[in-house]
């Protein structure tokens, strides 16, 4: 048995897989839970240092069957203290379990690594795992300006492929405007609502220091 450990523990929490997951780029395995926490903040393999991928790792996440039988047959009890784990933890909440779907192994579709449960995917937050950009929203002044709506929190973290009008609309949400009356620019050159942020530090602030500094103006509510 003591052969075998190295190759049924996971190399994060050093315990017995549960939920054995793979990465499909360089084949290490790990339980499920440890490495979608993981991954919320690399993007490598923290065996090999492997790029998993570029935006969004967990969509080369497999879990691994095959992996967890034979876990659940070297380690006497193991899957049944597990199934208790797993009961107590709905009934506690009061909640029904759901059994994951026997074709379906990927694990992009459940983010919290807990066990399978209905997922809203028409409400899902898709940039969750994407590369982020620091950015600095200051108040362009202006004598034209004359409106006193200023942001309380100018500092905002968001996904390089978030565009110029999610910008806007967060803009416009915090400081209670209407969306034609704000507007974002860039050493005051006003910027396309379709550039994203990666298009925008590429081309305007690649090699400096972060955050990227961004203006914003309010347009008169009578014009």
């Amino acid at each position: 048995m003591k052969e075998l450990n190295e190759h049924i523990v996971c190399f994060l929490c050093a315990g017995y897989f549960i939920d054995a997951t793979t990465i499909t780029e360089c084949l290490h395995t790990f339980c499920k839970s440890c490495i979608v926490k993981y991954l919320q903040t690399s993007k490598y393999c923290p065996m090999c240092n492997t790029k998993i991928h570029e935006t969004q790792p967990l969509l080369n996440l497999k879990l691994d069957r095959v992996m967890q039988d034979i876990v659940y047959k070297l380690v006497p009890g193991l899957q049944h203290s597990e199934e208790k784990r797993i009961r107590e933890f709905y009934q506690s909440r009061g909640l029904d379990r759901v059994t994951q779907p026997s074709g379906d192994d990927t694990v992009g579709g459940d983010p919290m690594g807990l066990p399978y449960s209905t997922f809203d995917h028409s409400r899902a937050h898709y940039f969750r795992y994407d590369e982020h950009v620091s950015l600095c929203l200051e108040k362009l002044s202006s004598s034209k300006d004359k409106s006193k709506a200023m942001l309380q929190q100018k500092y905002v973290r968001c996904s390089v492929r978030a565009q110029i009008r999610h910008l806007r609309r967060v803009l416009c949400h915090r400081l209670g405007l209407s969306l034609q009356h704000v507007q974002i620019l860039f050493d005051n050159e006003p910027l396309p609502d379709h550039m994203t942020m990666k298009q925008l530090w590429l081309s305007r602030w690649f090699g400096k220091p972060a955050p990227l500094l961004l203006h914003y103006s309010i347009k008169d509510k009578r014009r």
